[in-house]
């Protein structure tokens, strides 16, 4: 299968082979990209210009499916968790329907909508059913598959980014925090038992941490990515004043983080994560790893997908420094 994740600043993808319970990696690649997002593309022009990136990616990468299964970027789908009375699997499929209309703002015959049954508490009092809705507006579904027909490929699936992460990077027992630090946005995911139990987006991330470099230092943009790739959250570092400038951004994304597990564990009565994995562009910081665990008091892991995959020891070497951005391509290629 082939995972193709295209993010607001880079274009990934990834195509495994499965045998028996074995992932191997059979090819990837990444390019960068700097035009709109596909939700606020408006012509074919810029459509196919972003279709002949990802064609010429696939060819590059030497990928030999057309095969693909897509991310829908995180702030553009809505996610909900919601508990019905124990009922069957054909009456949660029909309740949900009906039920979507007060959770998502859209209207529902504008909308693509999906669920999956997290749950079954038998124990409680009175029994009760968890269920994941996930709903996305068809014109956005729409666009990307316009895109993705214009590269040549062929859509065999559509996914939220943070559906494909819990595959690519929980653990099958226990419950994790996944924080995906985006260009443009963070998405903070919690995982109970492998599946995803509960997800947000917020528009702090990347990008924001290059701007308070880049105001701080009084630096261009570019120059400011530079910092935060070499010197990022290290006291040691330009005698820590690039971290400085990192801890107020970062401190706010950790508020965020904190108000997700408090939610999670009043709305949802879900147990406290065990620990953090954290992947994406910034997890690649120097110092965040310490810099996080000191605020939270909880153990965070750097997220390499590739972890469980069959890979060659050259090819491992060579993707290592950049595991954390195909976690969302990784976790779309290992959908069955």
């Amino acid at each position: 299968m082939v995972g193709l994740n295209i993010g607001s600043k880079t274009i990934k993808i990834v195509e495994l082979e499965k045998s028996g319970d074995t992932y191997s990696l059979l090819a990837s690649g990444i390019v960068g990209y700097s035009g709109n997002s596909i939700d606020k593309m408006t012509d074919e022009k810029e459509m196919t210009s972003l279709a002949q990136i990802i064609k010429k990616l696939h060819q590059q990468a030497g990928i030999s499916s057309k095969d693909v299964v897509i991310s829908i970027p995180e702030p553009l789908v809505f996610t909900r968790t919601i508990k019905f009375p124990m009922l069957t699997d054909a009456e949660i499929t029909s309740a949900v329907r009906w039920e979507s209309e007060q959770y998502i703002p859209i209207p529902v015959s504008e909308a693509i909508i999906q669920h999956t049954i997290l749950s079954k508490n038998e124990q409680s009092s009175p029994p009760e059913v968890l269920v994941l809705l996930v709903a996305v507006p068809r014109n956005i579904v729409e666009k990307y598959v316009k895109v993705i027909q214009l590269s040549g490929l062929n859509i065999v699936a559509v996914e939220t980014e943070l559906i494909a992460l819990t595959r690519a990077l929980s653990i099958p027992h226990g419950t994790v925090l996944l924080v995906d630090f985006g260009s443009v946005s963070t998405n903070i995911a919690i995982s109970k038992q492998g599946l995803l139990a509960f997800s947000r987006s917020i528009p702090i991330a990347g990008d924001a941490f290059s701007r308070s470099i880049s105001q701080g230092f009084r630096i261009p943009v570019q120059q400011a990515e530079e910092y935060k790739k070499t010197y990022g959250l290290e006291d040691s570092q330009l005698e820590g004043k690039v971290k400085g400038v990192l801890e107020p951004v970062l401190k706010m994304v950790v508020d965020e983080i904190r108000k997700s597990i408090t939610y999670y564990m009043s709305e949802d009565k879900g147990e406290t994560p065990t620990s953090i994995v954290i992947t994406g562009g910034a997890s690649g910081m120097p110092g965040i790893v310490s810099t996080l665990s000191k605020l939270l008091n909880m153990e965070v892991l750097v997220g390499n997908p590739f972890s469980k995959i069959k890979t060659s020891p050259e090819l491992a070497n060579k993707l290592a420094a950049y595991a954390p951005l195909y976690s969302v391509a990784v976790g779309l290629a290992q959908r069955e």
